[in-house]
């Protein structure tokens, strides 16, 4: 006799764009586990074909709503490879700044908004609220603070307005960032307690042999600059990017997966693979603060990227408001150059991990094509992987049970799928035989 058994979840709250999970169940073993994304290719990378290189900020920036620096620090950085552009260190450091704006406003959402109601027994953020009023106050004052340094940096706090290939278009008020000095000093103590406060919270023992890959510096915590590193394969330029991880079409999602040439095998990106290669790295409070909440010195377990986000918070915290005091005004902030025909690649931290640009461009300032990585299409595998191996132990359960346990497990990637806020239809598809 044979049964089956569908579970479905219509559309999984926090988590950013549309898509669904499928998976096929044989009695108690599973076929398939398949993530898919069904919303519509957006072609970013065609509009820019034909375009002149100076619009790829600003038209990259619009693929989200999130980590728009992200895009935006990509592409820059790929461009002035490309046309041989040195930015000055009062450049360089401008933007670090801009990127702490753009992890604190994005960790302190998804953390206290997005992640932490899983672990605390309830549907959305609102109704943590109503039993952890000062949590979520402190989350929602944090995320202000990132999205007011991305208004006097970048113009707005979304989809900035003040990146331009070179440099700046204008350098941003010492005095309006003198003003916002005090929230930056009360943000390092506020996103140390909310660490200390998800680190206490009861994670599953869930735990995988990860390919942890990043960004290194041998001087800072990796934002926009250094070489890439995997933990399995050592140190690798990002000029040989794509030669190293691999993009695909899988037939069951319109998003690419990745997959690391070498191995053939998936690669986890993000917060936990950033803490876990760079530790040393982190602000001192920062790096204090790991070791205080005892985070493990080679952390594999998914769930507790939490904590990673609230370290990396802390640190874009203290970095910020030492940029700032640091922070002299100078009369340019934007490199000149000349047009040139060249191709040029570059890497940068977004939130959620890794995201790669790459341009070719000819001597007109045009754009000829253009290739974009993002975070989360590079864990698409690696999060159905993680699926495979979690999913036997709860097999047992009711269907909502389960539902729920893919959904914590998912969410803990905060995979920005479309920068929008329901994510997933889940199906079970089981055949019992007996």
């Amino acid at each position: 006799m044979s049964t089956s058994r569908t579970i479905r979840v219509e559309a999984l709250t926090r988590v950013e764009g549309e898509g669904a999970l499928n998976v096929r169940l044989s009695g108690d073993q599973i076929e398939a586990v398949e993530l898919n994304i069904y919303e519509p290719p957006r072609f970013f990378e065609a509009f820019l074909r034909g375009r002149p290189l100076e619009d790829a900020p600003d038209i990259t920036a619009r693929i989200c709503g999130i980590c728009p620096v992200a895009y935006q620090m990509s592409s820059v950085h790929a461009l002035e490879r490309a046309l041989g552009v040195e930015i000055t260190p009062e450049i360089r450091q401008l933007r670090r700044l801009l990127y702490c704006g753009e992890w604190i406003e994005s960790h302190a959402l998804h953390m206290h908004l997005l992640h932490a109601p899983d672990f605390l027994g309830f549907a959305s953020g609102i109704e943590m609220g109503q039993h952890f009023p000062e949590e979520l106050k402190r989350g929602l004052k944090l995320k202000k603070i990132g999205n007011q340094l991305l208004e006097i940096l970048g113009g707005r706090s979304v989809h900035p307005i003040n990146v331009c290939v070179g440099g700046f278009y204008r350098p941003p008020k010492r005095d309006a960032l003198l003003d916002l000095l005090p929230s930056l000093e009360w943000g390092i103590a506020a996103a140390a307690d909310a660490t200390r406060w998800v680190s206490e919270f009861d994670f599953p023992e869930f735990e995988a042999d990860y390919d942890f890959v990043s960004l290194t510096h041998p001087d800072e915590y990796p934002f926009n600059e250094g070489d890439m590193l995997s933990s399995r394969t050592g140190v690798f330029p990002v000029a040989e990017y794509e030669k190293t991880i691999q993009e695909y079409q899988v037939p069951h999602s319109t998003a690419l997966q990745a997959e690391k040439v070498a191995t053939k095998s998936s690669c986890h990106f993000g917060p936990l693979a950033r803490v876990n290669l760079n530790r040393e790295k982190l602000q001192p409070i920062a790096k204090k603060l790991a070791d205080e909440c005892h985070f493990p010195t080679l952390c594999q377990n998914p769930f507790r990227a939490i904590v990673a986000r609230g370290i990396e918070l802390t640190h874009a915290f203290e970095e910020a408001a030492a940029l700032v005091k640091a922070y002299r005004p100078v009369k340019s902030v934007r490199q000149s150059y000349e047009l040139r025909a060249g191709e040029g690649a570059a890497a940068t931290e977004a939130p959620r991990g890794t995201l790669f640009h790459r341009y070719h461009v000819d001597d007109e300032g045009k754009i000829v094509s253009a290739l974009i990585s993002a975070p989360t299409s590079q864990n698409q595998r690696q999060i159905e992987v993680d699926l495979e191996s979690f999913l036997p132990g709860y097999l047992s359960l009711d269907n909502a049970t389960i539902a729920h346990h893919c959904e914590r497990l998912i969410r803990s990637y905060d995979p920005c799928i479309s920068c929008a806020t329901h994510f997933l239809r889940l199906t079970i598809e089981r055949n019992d035989v007996s």
